[in-house]
């Protein structure tokens, strides 16, 4: 069985501060994240927030089999975070900098330019356990905040520091590519977000990449 590059039974709040922990303050960022999701959610209101819409928003039609891939997204972070916490340190530092990245771009832009989407169905087409998950989500996450879309940035800079992770084989590699754009894409068909909120997560992440993966490229920090 694979062994955890750090023993963490050692941690204690005194240790913190050392090399051999301190890259577990970066997790830190999900508070701030939390914490002004909060915020954004709560004190900006929809009636300030500009509708983002397309014309191809109103070709997707609603799919409520792409909530399975949507939900999936939350082990999708977590299990890659928990991975290389344990096995390759350096791309937990590089994964969890690229998320905090994305999530505070992100949040300025939510600030600067409140979005919200008014695609969300009055009366779903089908009634069904799936779409008793869709009631779900609605209830709890309101349609502001939305351009660019968190789930499409994080699930590239998952994608792509994965892609980078010499220990993974092509073919696992491969499913989390194909995962991730398949998270991508279920974000529309569960009327969660536009097409453009989907194309503004581009840009984000293309900050995200160069900041983690091609800033200093070449001083071997970034394996």
């Amino acid at each position: 069985m694979k062994q955890p590059v750090v023993d963490y039974r050692k941690l204690r709040l005194s240790n913190l501060n050392t090399p051999e922990f301190s890259h577990l303050k970066l997790l830190a960022g999900w508070v701030v994240y939390f914490v002004l999701y909060v915020l954004t959610e709560n004190l900006i209101p929809a009636e300030s927030c500009t509708p983002v819409h397309c014309a191809l928003d109103d070709w997707i039609p609603f799919q409520e089999i792409f909530i399975i891939p949507y939900f999936c997204w939350y082990i999708l972070i977590a299990g890659s975070l928990l991975y290389f916490l344990l096995y390759h340190i350096q791309q937990f530092k590089n994964l969890q900098t690229y998320l905090i990245i994305t999530q505070l771009t992100g949040m300025a832009i939510y600030i600067l330019f409140p979005s919200r989407q008014d695609l969300r169905p009055e009366v779903f087409p089908r009634d069904n356990a799936l779409t008793d998950l869709i009631r779900l989500l609605y209830s709890l996450d309101t349609n502001t905040g939305v351009c660019p879309s968190m789930h499409v940035a994080f699930s590239l800079g998952i994608a792509s520091t994965w892609l980078r992770e010499k220990s993974a084989a092509w073919w696992f590699k491969l499913i989390i590519v194909l995962f991730a754009a398949t998270v991508c894409v279920s974000v529309a068909f569960v009327k969660q977000h536009s097409v453009l909120d989907i194309a503004a997560a581009l840009p984000v992440c293309g900050l995200a990449e160069w900041f983690v993966f091609w800033r200093k490229k070449g001083d071997g920090k970034h394996g």
